[in-house]
C-alpha cells in the first residue's frame, strides 16, 4: 500500500471515522477468491448500484421453529418412523437440544412491570438461522416424497432442511468479532448481491436477540461530497419469516434502509466508512455452507439421527428439476453442481471450490493484507445466534429507492442544497433487459411500493414502526428516497 493511502487511512481512522479492520479486509478477498475464483472489488465507482436474484432466486418464507414450541420435533416423529422404526431418537434429541439452553429472564407483572427472574429458554430462540440457510441454498419444495412408507409434505421437507442447517459450519463474512463497518458492509452487498446474484445470510438484530433472514437484493443512490468521501443511502431486500410452514411458502418482503459515508483511498477504494443517524444497523452478514453431517466436523451440535444426505436426497426429489438446474451456489455437494452456464452473465461460484486451480489470480484488498485466520468453532453461533441448465441472467436497472419505516423524515425543502459534485453511476454489469424471469429492482420492489400508495391514502399516520408480531400477511411501509441532491449533509455516527 502506497504512503499516500496510509496517510489518509490515519486520517480517516482519527477524523472521519472507522477503517476496515485489515484482517476483516483480507478475509473477503480470500473468502470470495476461493469461492468465486476471482478477485474481490474493493473499487467504488467498478460495483453495481443495484442488484438482484432472478425470481426463481428469491428466497421462499420460512418457519422459525421456536424452541418454546418444540422445535422441529413434530416433522422428526416422521423421520423416526421412516428412517429408526419408529424409535424418538431424532425427537429425543430435539427435545433435549430445544431445552438445554435456559437463560435468567424476565418475568412480568402487571401492566409490564419485571417481577423478578427465572431460568427459562428465551422466546426468541429456534432456527431462524436454519431456515434463512436452508432458502439460500435451495429451491422451495414442490411435492411430497415418500421413504419407507412415510410421506413428507413439502412443508415437512422445509422442516428438516432448517433442521440440519441450524449448528452447521457458515462463513461469517462480517460481525462475528466487531460491529460491521460501513465500509465492509457497501463491499460485501455489492460483491455477493450485485456481482454474483447470491443471497446471503443477515443477522438483523445488533441486541443480544438473534434474527437471522436471507437478503436478495439492494438498490443505492450516491453523491460525491470530496475526493475521498461518498454519501450513499442503500436499501436492502430480505425475506422475513413465516407464521407456519406451508406447503407452497409465500415470499414475505421487508426492506432495511441504511444512509452512510464511504471513505475512499487515492485509488478509489473502500477503506472505511461511518454510518448516519437515520441509518439502520445490523448485527452479522454470513454465508450459509455445505452441510454437513450432525456430530462431526462442521457440524459438531447438529443431531446425530438426522441423516443429511437422506434429506438432501428428499428435497432432490421434492424440487422442481428446471430449478436445480440452474441454481447456482457457492460450495455445492456434487449432486448439485451445474455446468451449463453459457447464459449466464453474473459471476458464477466455482463448482468445486476445493478443487485444483492453476495460477489463481491474487486477490488484494485496499489495505495491508495480513494472513487470513482459518474458520475455528468460535466462528459458528450457538442456536441463540447464527449457527449454523443455467439459470436465467440478472438484470440490473434503473435504481428503484425504497425506505423503510424506521427512515427519519425527508429534510424540509429550505435546506441548503448540499455540497459536491455527482459521482457518474456506478459500473453496472452489461446484461440484457428484464424479461419474465429476470426481475429489475422495480419489479422487486412493484409490491412494497403499492402498499405505500395505499397507506398513503388510509388516514392515520404514515410508517409507523413495524413491530415484531406485526401480521405477516402485511407489506413493510416503504416509501421513495429522496433524489441523491437532496440527501441530508449530517454529520455520521462516531464509530
Amino acid at each position: 500500500m502506497g504512503t499516500s493511502a496510509i496517510v489518509f487511512l490515519i486520517f480517516a481512522g482519527h477524523s472521519l471515522g472507522a477503517t476496515i479492520p485489515t484482517a476483516v479486509a483480507a478475509k473477503q478477498d480470500r473468502v470470495f477468491q476461493q469461492y468465486w475464483g476471482t478477485d474481490f472489488e474493493w473499487k467504488f465507482d467498478a460495483l453495481p448500484a443495484t442488484g438482484t436474484v432472478p425470481n426463481f432466486r428469491v428466497p421462499y418464507s420460512g418457519a422459525i421453529y421456536t424452541d418454546r414450541s418444540g422445535g422441529t420435533a413434530d416433522v422428526l416423529r416422521k423421520y423416526d418412523l421412516a428412517f429408526h422404526g419408529g424409535r424418538p431418537l431424532a425427537v429425543g434429541f430435539e427435545k433435549w437440544d430445544t431445552t438445554a439452553f435456559k437463560e435468567p429472564t424476565p418475568r412480568k407483572g402487571p401492566f409490564g412491570f419485571v417481577l423478578g427472574k427465572k431460568m427459562e429458554t428465551p422466546s426468541w430462540h429456534g432456527h431462524c438461522n436454519g431456515w434463512t440457510a436452508a432458502a439460500i441454498r435451495h429451491s422451495e419444495p414442490k411435492t411430497s416424497v415418500t421413504r419407507n412408507g412415510v410421506t413428507f409434505t413439502p412443508a415437512d421437507i422445509k422442516g428438516l432442511l432448517a433442521e440440519i442447517y441450524i449448528y452447521n459450519d457458515v462463513e461469517m463474512l462480517a460481525g462475528i468479532d466487531s460491529k460491521i463497518d460501513p465500509g465492509i458492509f457497501h463491499a460485501i452487498i455489492t460483491n455477493w448481491i450485485g456481482r454474483g446474484a447470491h443471497p446471503l445470510g443477515m443477522e438483523a438484530d445488533p441486541s443480544e436477540e438473534k434474527w437471522n433472514y436471507p437478503t436478495y437484493a439492494f438498490s443505492s443512490s450516491s453523491l460525491k461530497r470530496s475526493d475521498r468521501r461518498v454519501e450513499v443511502k442503500l436499501n436492502l431486500a430480505y425475506i422475513k419469516d413465516s407464521n407456519g410452514e406451508y406447503q407452497e411458502s409465500p415470499r414475505i418482503k421487508r426492506v432495511k434502509s441504511f444512509h452512510y459515508d464511504l471513505y475512499l483511498n487515492t485509488a478509489g477504494e473502500i477503506v472505511g466508512g461511518s454510518f448516519y443517524p437515520d441509518s439502520a444497523i445490523i448485527d452479522m452478514l454470513w454465508l450459509p455452507l455445505r452441510p454437513k453431517q450432525g456430530r462431526q466436523k462442521g457440524n459438531e451440535s447438529g443431531s446425530p439421527y438426522v441423516d443429511v444426505n437422506q434429506v438432501l436426497a428428499i428435497w432432490r426429489e421434492s424440487a422442481a428439476p428446471e430449478d436445480r438446474e440452474r441454481w447456482l451456489v457457492v460450495d455445492p455437494p456434487r449432486e448439485d453442481r451445474v455446468f451449463n452456464v453459457a447464459d449466464v452473465k453474473t459471476l458464477i461460484p466455482l463448482q468445486d471450490p476445493l478443487g485444483i486451480r492453476t495460477a489463481p489470480p491474487v486477490a488484494t484488498s485496499p489495505l495491508s493484507p495480513v494472513p487470513p485466520r482459518s474458520a475455528t468453532a468460535s466462528d459458528r453461533s450457538a442456536r441463540r445466534d447464527v449457527m449454523a441448465a443455467p439459470h436465467t441472467p440478472v438484470t440490473t436497472a434503473d435504481p428503484l429507492h425504497v425506505e423503510s419505516s424506521r427512515s427519519a423524515a425527508a429534510p424540509p425543502a429550505s435546506r441548503a442544497p448540499a455540497v459536491g459534485t455527482h459521482l457518474p453511476a456506478a459500473i453496472p454489469l452489461a446484461l440484457p433487459s428484464a424479461s419474465a424471469e429476470t426481475p429489475s429492482l422495480r419489479d422487486v420492489f412493484r409490491e412494497m411500493n403499492s402498499a405505500v400508495m395505499a397507506r398513503e391514502a388510509a388516514p392515520g399516520p404514515l410508517n409507523a414502526p413495524e413491530s415484531a408480531d406485526e401480521s405477516d400477511s402485511d407489506e413493510a411501509s416503504v416509501p421513495l428516497l429522496e433524489a441523491p441532491a437532496a440527501m441530508a449533509d449530517e454529520a455520521p455516527l462516531a464509530d
